[in-house]
């Protein structure tokens, strides 16, 4: 095996103090993402990294079989607005998706927007965007290099040209158009200070009321809270553009301020729905004046409560769906129905109901498979539902209030033989007896004699569930012999808040001892050996990885940390950090200190030590997970281990958390990725 010499990187002397813990961070310097030494730094581990990963012929095929598998046309759920059907649409190989529109549901219309004219690389993407209410003008927010902050711009779909309007200084904001197509309000942020976008404070959340054909300098402002910085906010209107609400919310749990006025007397008095941060609510839609929420108040799996609005405030609460046991995901309206997306053991099941909370009818879904994406409005009868699985590439069903069943709408072609293959659902016992799901993929007929190639994969937090979910890279996998692997951990949001909590703050640990407690299962039912079995995580589950790699680094023959926070102790001085304390904790609070220090990934890294093949992957210009993060551990790992095992990083340059990113750039880390975990799992 070519390894690369590892470079030595620097290490300075720098000790913090937290409450009496004296903590040594000699790589610091590697947070500052616009230093010259740390470009360096970036290009040399780059150039190492290729130099391994080049070094094997498997590469090359992983590549073009990506391509191959990757080479079918895509089409989101079809969305309505006045008199047309728009959809995103990729060819197969192309960059970035294409909106189109079409007045027949079955033909494929012109061309609204091809971001993929927009650069050369593909680097440019639409994040926010929004048709006006009577369809004259598309808003647009334009995101370059995967970051959150995107420039606004205004299409008219008439003449298919911009209009001069430009708005600035804004990150992953809301458009909520004017009845009228005057304007729309945004959420925007101050002008940072520098270029640097990663050291840009995201605090200060200001609403404004753009009108077409003005400066952004004359944009009214609707709302701000100075003297909460931390707070961030949401606009929006319902489908009749009758009131206009106002979410406020100061981290990433579902608890929020939800306030409302009418719209025609934006200068009245905001009125009180929920005014503290004790529980979250959801609007779901209005009928008339009767409002429906979604909330956890008094439910911890959810329910659907009704109230009614006026201009003296909200009278007559009442619950229409209440808790069943299982978490309500999603609800939509339409229809004059309440469509009901919930979890059943980490899959989902699709009901309706009438607006007296009777079940209408319960609408069949493929097993092993979930509801991705839904287009529902209050005015129609029809609405769109994207199933996928494992082994069920996403699919586009119709479903029409007339014959009430979902019919295919989009199936897409893959050149991949999915009957041979299987998708199924075990338990294990996690290391305190709780059960824990985990969905297996594999080969039909596959033999459970301890040799399998295995990737077991999670993410185990922010109450975000592992539902099945269709991934053209883990295909690539799948063909070669290997068995996928998905856990379902606590603090994710498969059971509800009660299985969110056991997984945050003071309880973090529990989802690692979930992660590793399945590896020790599939090991023990012989679907593979510590030799064979590998693991891997992004974003949140970066974190996982990290973290269970200093712990059990002995379990594992080949890591994946991708785009994560492994910095506990700093994570929130950063962007967005801020927002998940109340998710992880903050070491400035000294009891919290004390149990993020325990499990932090960077400072559990342990001198000569054994550590097994690792490659951690970042982008150097995410600005969701900070990719100094990465570097520092990187840093860190190399100089502690004591084997000869391939400790890399990638840095995937002009690119971000990986929203967006150019499919040309996501072919290529993939076959970096299952190369990597190829050459260390099948021996």
């Amino acid at each position: 095996m070519n390894l690369p010499s590892r470079p030595k990187t620097r290490r300075d002397l720098i000790i913090d103090d937290y409450h009496g813990t004296k903590v040594a961070d000699p790589f610091r310097w590697l947070e500052d993402d616009a230093a010259q030494e740390v470009q360096q730094w970036m290009d040399e581990q780059n150039a190492g990294f290729e130099k391994y990963i080049n070094s094997f012929d498997i590469r090359q095929t992983f590549k073009l079989r990506l391509a191959e598998l990757w080479h079918y046309p895509r089409v989101s759920v079809p969305s309505y607005k006045e008199g047309y059907y728009y959809t995103w649409r990729n060819d197969g190989l192309q960059n970035q998706p294409v909106l189109h529109r079409s007045a027949d549901l079955n033909e494929l219309g012109e061309v609204v927007l091809d971001p993929n004219l927009l650069s050369k690389d593909g680097t440019v993407a639409v994040k926010s965007n929004e048709v006006s209410p009577k369809g004259n003008y598309f808003a647009y927010g334009l995101s370059t290099n995967g970051s959150g902050w995107q420039v606004i711009k205004v299409l008219n779909l008439n003449t298919k040209e911009n209009l001069n309007d430009l708005i600035l200084h804004v990150y992953n904001t809301h458009i909520c158009w004017l009845p009228n197509e005057s304007g729309f309000f945004y959420t925007r942020y101050p002008e940072p200070k520098g270029t640097n976008m990663l050291e840009a404070e995201i605090k200060n959340s200001m609403v404004y009321l753009h009108i077409l054909g003005q400066e952004q300098s004359e944009d009214t402002l609707m709302h701000s809270s100075p003297e909460h910085p931390e707070w961030g906010f949401g606009f929006f209107t319902d489908e009749g553009k009758k009131w206009v609400f106002m979410e406020n919310y100061c981290s990433s749990l579902f608890k929020n301020q939800l306030h409302y006025k009418p719209l025609a007397k934006l200068n009245s008095p905001w009125l009180p729905i929920a005014d503290d941060f004790e529980e979250g609510y959801e609007l779901i839609g209005l009928v008339d004046d009767l409002a429906y929420l979604y909330t956890q108040k008094d439910a911890a799996f959810g329910k659907v409560m009704s109230l009614r609005l006026s201009e003296k405030g909200v009278e007559d609460w009442q619950t229409v769906i209440p808790d069943q046991g299982e978490k309500i995901e999603s609800v939509h309206l339409v229809n004059n129905h309440l469509l009901v997306c919930s979890l059943h053991h980490a899959t989902h099941r699709l009901n309706l109901y009438n607006l007296d909370g009777s079940l209408n009818n319960e609408i069949k879904l493929p097993p092993m498979a979930s509801v991705a994406d839904i287009s529902a409005v209050q005015n129609r009868e029809e609405f769109f539902i994207q199933i996928d699985g494992y082994l069920y590439p996403p699919t586009v069903f119709r479903y029409d209030f007339s014959n009430k069943e979902p019919s295919v709408w989009f199936a897409p072609k893959i050149a991949f033989p999915f009957d041979d293959y299987e998708s199924y659902q075990v338990f294990c016992s996690s290391k305190d007896g709780v059960k824990i799901p985990l969905f297996i993929t594999h080969r039909k007929g596959m033999k459970t004699d301890g040799r399998n190639p295995t990737l077991l994969y999670g993410y185990g937090g922010l109450n975000i569930s592992g539902t099945p979910w269709f991934s053209v890279q883990r295909l690539a996998w799948l063909e070669k012999g290997g068995i996928y692997v998905t856990t379902c951990l606590r603090g994710g949001g498969e059971y509800g808040e009660a299985w969110h909590r056991a997984g945050m703050l003071e309880s973090k640990q529990n989802v690692f001892d979930d992660f590793i407690s399945a590896g020790e299962y599939l090991i023990g039912e012989k679907y593979t050996t510590a030799e064979r079995l590998g693991i891997m995580g992004f974003s949140n589950g970066g974190l996982l990885a990290g973290a269970c790699l200093t712990q059990r680094p002995d379990l594992y023959a080949a890591v994946i940390i991708g785009r994560p926070d492994l910095d506990m102790l700093r994570y929130h001085l950063f962007t967005t950090g801020q927002y998940f304390t109340s998710e992880f904790g903050c070491a400035d609070d000294p009891r919290q200190f004390k149990f993020l220090y325990e499990y932090s990934p960077l400072h559990n890294v342990k001198i000569n030590t054994i550590y097994p093949p690792t490659l951690i992957m970042t982008a150097d210009t995410d600005d969701c997970c900070v990719p100094g993060h990465a570097r520092k551990f990187a840093a860190t790992l190399q100089m502690a281990d004591a084997g000869e095992n391939p400790i890399l990083i990638r840095i995937e340059k002009s690119a971000g958390h990986g929203t967006g990113m150019p499919m040309g750039k996501v072919i290529n880390e993939s076959a970096d990725l299952y190369t990597f975990l190829y050459v260390n799992l099948f021996k």
